[in-house]
C-alpha cells in the first residue's frame, strides 16, 4: 500500500516506511523531528518543472503529464520500487500545502500503474 502524508503531520504506526520525496528540506521543520526512514531527493520533479507549475491549479493536468514523463526516465523509480517490495506499507511524505495538486499524487499514481 502506498499512502500520502504531509511531512508536517505527526508520524503514526500506520505510516509504515516513511519516505520524504522533495528535493529541498521544508522550512520550519527540524530533520530530527520529521521521523523519516529515507529521503529520496532524486524522485522529485525537476526544479524547472516546479518553478513552471508554481502550484497553479490551472496547470495541474499538464504538470501531471510532464512529471510522469520525468518519472518514466528517472532511475530513482527503481530504487523506490525496491523500497516498496521491502515494506508492506510506505508513506510518501511531501511538503506542499495543496493536498489535491502535488507531486506525491502523481508519483503514487505512477507507481501504482507499475505495480498493478
Amino acid at each position: 500500500m502506498i499512502k500520502l502524508k504531509r511531512i508536517y503531520e505527526p508520524a503514526s504506526a500506520e505510516d509504515g516506511f516513511r519516505i520524504f520525496i522533495d528535493r529541498l528540506w521544508p522550512g520550519g521543520l527540524k530533520k530530527e523531528d520529521a521521523d523519516i526512514d529515507l529521503w529520496m531527493k532524486d524522485i522529485a520533479h525537476s526544479f524547472l518543472l516546479k518553478d513552471w507549475f508554481d502550484q497553479d491549479q490551472g496547470k495541474w493536468w499538464l504538470f501531471e503529464t510532464r512529471y510522469t514523463e520525468e518519472l518514466a526516465s528517472n532511475p530513482a523509480v527503481m530504487a523506490m520500487l525496491e523500497e516498496y517490495q521491502k515494506h508492506q506499507t510506505i508513506t510518501l511524505l511531501y511538503a506542499a500545502s495543496d493536498q489535491e495538486h502535488n507531486h506525491a499524487i502523481v508519483l503514487r499514481n505512477f507507481l501504482n500503474r507499475i505495480i498493478g
